[in-house]
């Protein structure tokens, strides 16, 4: 059994690998602002802020693996690159797993690139793109002591399209995951699926991979 800090733990990602870690039978605290409207049993929720390190400091201590699910967003849009450098900073050097829930925009869109983001990205969406792949670039430039992993989502990824769980999805690498049709899609549970398995299992370390069907 795992030690599994989830920040962002009441959003969309955050909440689907909360539920998925904590039916595993893993340790589970779940850090947001905010409490959830529905909580999920096995979880606990601790009030607290990436932007607070300090005031959250007993529940980093000891974990297995920290899982950022944190968007920029709203009065956050501006404050997730320096906010995951300092996390990355502070598990540099202990056991504990950085895990990050990147943008599907700083995935390959084939084997060496181009990147989707080169390939252009709608002006209301191109601010979280650019955070997305700022938060790759300072893992990949941080020490050797930290043990890091970031999973990009495939193109569609949402509670606008929250699916089910069907309990299968595909690694892609750095190329990000489409079907035979095209489409590039997972579920909110079979996203979790992907990042528990990875938190268990230690397939990606040091390095992103993108997931979908």
């Amino acid at each position: 059994m795992a030690r599994i800090i989830v920040l962002g733990g009441t959003g969309y990602a955050g909440g689907h690998i909360a539920a998925e870690a904590a039916s595993r039978g893993h340790e589970v605290v779940s850090i947001a602002r905010k409490p959830p409207v529905e909580k999920t049993d096995g979880v606990e929720y601790v009030e607290g802020s990436i932007l607070d390190l300090d005031g959250i400091a007993d529940q980093l201590e000891g974990a297995d693996a920290v899982i950022s699910t944190v968007a920029p967003r709203a009065d956050m849009a501006d404050a997730v690159p320096d906010a995951l450098q300092a996390l990355a900073e502070r598990l540099t050097g202990t056991p504990t797993r950085l895990g990050v829930v990147g943008g599907a925009m700083g995935s390959l869109s084939a084997p060496g690139g181009p990147r989707l983001y080169d390939l252009g990205v709608p002006e209301e969406y191109k601010h979280e793109a650019e955070v997305g792949i700022a938060s790759l670039e300072l893992l990949q430039a941080s020490e050797p002591g930290l043990d890091w992993f970031l999973v990009h989502p495939p193109k569609v990824f949402g509670s606008w399209e929250p699916g089910e769980r069907t309990g299968s999805y595909r690694v892609g690498g750095d190329v990000v995951v489409e079907d035979s049709e095209g489409n590039s899609y997972i579920s909110g549970a079979d996203f979790a699926i992907a990042v528990v398995d990875e938190i268990e299992k230690g397939a990606h370390r040091r390095e992103r991979f993108t997931v979908g069907y």
